[in-house]
């Protein structure tokens, strides 16, 4: 059932076996695992159904440095569905090496192997709506697929590796009806966790302070608490609960909040393709169930290790829209549209700058010059994205002149010197300090990219597939340009078997807390260069496995 903590009573105490916190992608997966099991699950979310604007300000918060990280309040959604209201829909698995200590990675290693979260991945890949769990395209496609450029065979960079899109879900409208109707679960709507309060010792959770914006007070008792409220308000959670523990919940040794982590991408140089245009299949082919998918230049594992880099890859790019000298009707198109575009594509799709007006004149020539070519584009984004169920994934535009970018995603270091706080200015309407964001990068970040682009550009070239050209030294700026990769929050409450530099255990229970959980990207030891949905709702999707094997053991323990 779903209520509204607003028609509550009062100080009235709500019970369950199991309090989730957060009714995004994490949450909502772990819900729906317990209907029809006789646990009783109570799923707590801030917001209503739509976006509120009261509860979306209580995300606002303070960044170090602007130009390098987004408002604290854009990319999250604080409703129900979480930031899934919003996402792209990218779908991947991390890759064997992200689970790897490697001595060139600081602070590199998870606790437990890939193997672990296999057994999970296609329940997750169906709860976002991605079709099979098949990630190369010799398993997608009966025919293998086409190849994103003929005659590339490289023994640095694999080209047979697959990036699935969702419709994209929203795991609150598509779920909902589920959650309604199963007797167990109740969600209870406008429920805002302001503290978690642990018994006198320390070890255990008694109860969570829960208050509506309307000035409601609640309390919510369980045998079992998960904090599932995204890579960000779950540091934020265990730093504001300060009673007992008095720098914050499992922060004995100063870890919450740190190594946070986002991705770092960027678009960079001309690529120059020395074969015919249809040669070039850098767009989405449909799976035989009906999947848009889209091939990557991955750096194979081999040569990260060999070469000591982080995990990388890339795609075929278009030009960037702002410059007008690359004379396409659709690029300028976008650009005109920029009002048009959402805030959390409109950062990477035109950055900043070029704004003067002979630039935008530029831009209505070229729509002027083309009006066909972008009367057809106009048509298939109304059609195959604002109107269709299942979504065209993003911008695709093929080049007469075999002209591209290279659009690239890289792993980000863990580094304990990037890190959100609380800051001690003024509280938001509940009373909660609110965050503090200072998200850094490192060397060997620029490194990575450095190298990786650099081995790409000499692949290209000795295959005799095209030439790459771009500034080395121009390499830190563009992956900086639009700074931290928005909505990719990682490795806050990071996992460890070690309390003093994890937050939690292989199990994701909170260390020294028996009955706490975190289901999020904060989680996540290393970001590897994966989108982290899929392997947020795969993790979600062990720990409910381990809390159902919880509970049994304590009720058989109960009637013995």
């Amino acid at each position: 059932m779903i209520l509204d903590a607003n028609d509550l009573a009062d100080g009235k105490t709500v019970r369950a076996d199991v309090c989730i916190v957060g009714a995004g992608a994490a949450g909502i997966s772990m819900a729906l695992q317990f209907i029809g099991s006789g646990v009783e699950v109570l799923l707590l979310e801030s917001g209503g159904v739509a976006e509120e604007p009261a509860t979306q300000a209580l995300y606002a918060g303070t960044v170090a440095d602007e130009r390098l990280h987004s408002p604290a309040d854009r990319y999250r959604q604080r409703r129900f569905g979480g930031t899934t209201g919003i996402w792209g829909g990218r779908c991947l698995p991390f890759d064997p090496i992200d689970f790897e200590p490697r001595d060139y990675v600081p602070h590199s290693g998870w606790p437990f192997a890939l193997e672990a979260l296999l057994p999970y991945y296609p329940l997750a890949n169906r709860l976002c709506e991605a079709g099979e769990f098949a990630y190369t395209a010799a398993a997608a496609f009966r025919d293998g697929g086409r190849p994103m450029i003929e005659g590339f065979q490289s023994n640095y960079f694999s080209s047979d590796t697959l990036e699935r899109f969702s419709c994209p879900t929203d795991f609150g409208a598509r779920y909902v009806e589920q959650l309604r109707s199963a007797p167990n679960i109740s969600v209870i709507l406008h429920a805002n966790v302001t503290a978690v309060r642990l018994q006198a010792d320390g070890k255990r959770v008694a109860s969570l302070d829960v208050r509506t914006l309307r000035g409601k007070r609640l309390q919510a008792q369980a045998a079992h608490f998960v904090l599932a409220t995204g890579g960000l308000e779950v540091a934020r959670l265990l730093l504001a609960s300060r009673d007992i523990q008095a720098d914050g919940i499992g922060n004995r040794h100063d870890v919450v909040g740190r190594y946070y982590m986002c991705h770092l991408a960027g678009a960079i140089g001309a690529l120059k393709i020395q074969k015919p245009p249809a040669s070039v299949h850098h767009g989405y082919e449909i799976s035989p169930e009906g999947i848009y998918c889209r091939r990557r230049l991955a750096l194979r594992p081999e040569v990260q290790r060999s070469q000591r880099l982080g995990n990388f890859v890339a795609r075929l790019h278009h030009p960037r829209i702002t410059d007008p000298a690359h004379r396409s009707a659709v690029l300028s198109l976008l650009y005109l549209a920029k009002p048009l575009v959402p805030y959390e594509y409109r950062k990477r799709l035109h950055g900043d700058g070029h704004e003067s007006l002979r630039n935008w004149l530029r831009h209505v020539g070229n729509v002027v010059t083309g009006p066909f070519e972008a009367m057809a584009f106009a048509w298939h984004l109304l059609r195959d994205r604002k109107l269709a169920k299942r979504k065209y994934p993003t911008i695709i535009v093929k080049s007469k002149a075999n002209l591209y970018s290279v659009d690239f995603y890289a792993e980000q270091q863990p580094d304990p010197a990037s890190r959100v706080m609380l800051d001690e200015g003024a509280p938001d309407a509940l009373g909660m300090p609110r965050l503090r964001i200072d998200w850094r990068y490192t060397a060997g970040d620029v490194d990575t990219v450095k190298r990786a682009v650099a081995l790409l550009a000499a692949e290209f070239e000795r295959t005799g597939v095209g030439r790459l050209e771009y500034e080395p030294q121009a390499v830190e700026a563009e992956m900086t340009r639009d700074g931290a990769l928005g909505g990719h929050h990682i490795g806050t409450a990071r996992m460890g078997s070690d309390p003093r530099n994890s937050v939690v255990d292989l199990d994701c229970r909170v260390h020294g807390i028996d009955n706490l959980f975190v289901a999020s990207s904060a989680t996540f030891p290393t970001s590897s260069q994966a989108n982290p949905t899929l392997t947020i709702v795969a993790l979600s999707l062990r720990l409910t496995e381990h809390l159902r094997s919880l509970l049994r053991a304590e009720r058989a323990a109960t009637a013995a």
